[in-house]
Parts: structure tokens; C-alpha cells; sequence
């Protein structure tokens, strides 16, 4: 079977020597190269490759950020290339993602194929790389979405609530809104935990916007937020939303 592959390096060197050596080995079969992370956002959203390297440290759109942009969608394994930085180390470590250190020797490039391989073999989980999207929102304060063409950074602060309608997830911000094309779990899959919370099945609430939870009668809720908008609280969220409104901060 061959493994589907995109390398995304805005260093041309750089990104010519990795498909150099992935002409050696038949088993990788290139299928797209990409010299920033706004190309390499909609290269592995069409192309939907198996496996991806992809370079940390890029102008405009980085390597977190093509994540989270891609990460609701479509998420392959991941070989990092970095020069060395402590922080990222540090997370790829913790999230037991594979990484190269510009620059790298022919050998660690063959351990890291060697790696992908068995792991697309046995069936990867990447519910790690999705912990490290998370994580590195959480600590950044950075959302990345995809909406009408563009690539739109986002502040978590900004967001007071997302819903669903349909096939799109709605953000809504306090100065505009916008409209994505995915599922409300996969979003809600890289949204800082901290932040963000589920109040129905199809809302999310940033709970620094939440100001009170009143009653409504029937015994129903509703969530008031800072703006004065008021949101259905699902019942079986109600416990957990009430512990955490009660922890913001």
C-alpha cells in the first residue's frame, strides 16, 4: 500500500531535501509539496494524505496553525520538522508526536519513516495530535477557522458562542459572525477545554462570556451571557455547566 504523503516546508532546501529522500523508499508516494501553511491547508483537505511533514515555524499560518485548521476535517499523522525550539520539543514529547531537528541525519529521517509506517499500519490514534491542538490553544489563546475561502485567526476572548445549523457551525463573535462547514464536535474537539464548554447539543458557550444561569419555568435554564444573550441550557449539561461557571477563572 502506498502512503499518501505531503511535505510542507517554507524553506525550498529544505522541502526539496525531504522529497529527495522520500524518493528512495517506493513505499511514499508524494502527492502534493506545499511552501506555506495556507497552501498546505487546502492541499491536505483535497488531497487527504496519510502522512504529512510539516515545518513548525512558517510566516502567516505556522505549523499549530495549519493543525487547527485542519484538524475538524481531516487529520493525518504528523513527522514535525523544527529547528530547535523548547517549547515544541517539549510538546511533541508530551504528546508522543514524532519530530525532526533541523538539521537532520539521513538515519533519523529513516527512523521517522520507519515510525509512520508501523503506526499507519497498526491503525494510530490521533486523539494525541488533537490534545496537542488543544494544548497549544489553551496556552496561545489562538483559534484558527476555515470560513467562505479564508483563514481566519481568532482569539478565544473574541468567541462568546458557536452553534450548529445543518452542516455549518456558526461562530459568533461581538463584533462579527462567521459560518464553517463542519461538525460541532470536531470543533469543539480543538477548542481550549478551559474555555470552553457544552450547554445543548448544538451550543458551545465561551464561559468567560457567561454572566448567570436563570430559571425559566418547567423546569428549564437558560444561560445569560455578558452581551445579553440568552441560550438554552440542556438538561443533561445543566450539573456540569453550574460547576464550571462557578470555577471560571
Amino acid at each position: 500500500m502506498k502512503i499518501r504523503t505531503v511535505v510542507v516546508d517554507d524553506e525550498p532546501l529544505a522541502r526539496r531535501r525531504i522529497l529527495s529522500l522520500l524518493k528512495s523508499d517506493a513505499s511514499f508516494e508524494v502527492v502534493g509539496e506545499c511552501g506555506s501553511g495556507e497552501a498546505a491547508v487546502e492541499t491536505i483537505l483535497s488531497a487527504k494524505p496519510d502522512l504529512v511533514f510539516l515545518d513548525v515555524q512558517m510566516p502567516s499560518l505556522d505549523g499549530f496553525g495549519v493543525l487547527q485548521a485542519i484538524a475538524p476535517v481531516h487529520m493525518p499523522l504528523i513527522i514535525f520538522v523544527t529547528a530547535f525550539d523548547q517549547y515544541a520539543v517539549q510538546a511533541f514529547d508530551a504528546h508522543a508526536a514524532d519530530y525532526l531537528l533541523k538539521p537532520f541525519r539521513l538515519e533519523r529521517f529513516r527512523e521517522a519513516l520507519k515510525r509512520a509506517r508501523q503506526q499507519l499500519e497498526q491503525g494510530y490514534d490521533n486523539q494525541k495530535l488533537l490534545a496537542l491542538v488543544r494544548q497549544f490553544n489553551a496556552d496561545h489563546e489562538r483559534i484558527v477557522i476555515r470560513t467562505e475561502g479564508r483563514i481566519v485567526f481568532l482569539k478565544a476572548a473574541e468567541i462568546d458562542w458557536i452553534q450548529a445549523a445543518a452542516n455549518y457551525v456558526h461562530v459568533h463573535c461581538r463584533e462579527q459572525n462567521y459560518s464553517v462547514r463542519e461538525k460541532i464536535s470536531s470543533l469543539e474537539e480543538v477548542l481550549p477545554a478551559n474555555k470552553f464548554m457544552r450547554i445543548h447539543r448544538s451550543i458551545i458557550v465561551n464561559l468567560d462570556k457567561v454572566r448567570e444561569i436563570q430559571p425559566c419555568g418547567a423546569g428549564e435554564f437558560i444561560v445569560l451571557l455578558n452581551s445579553g444573550r440568552e441560550l438554552p441550557l440542556g438538561r443533561t449539561y445543566r450539573q456540569a455547566v453550574e460547576n464550571s461557571v462557578g470555577h471560571v477563572g
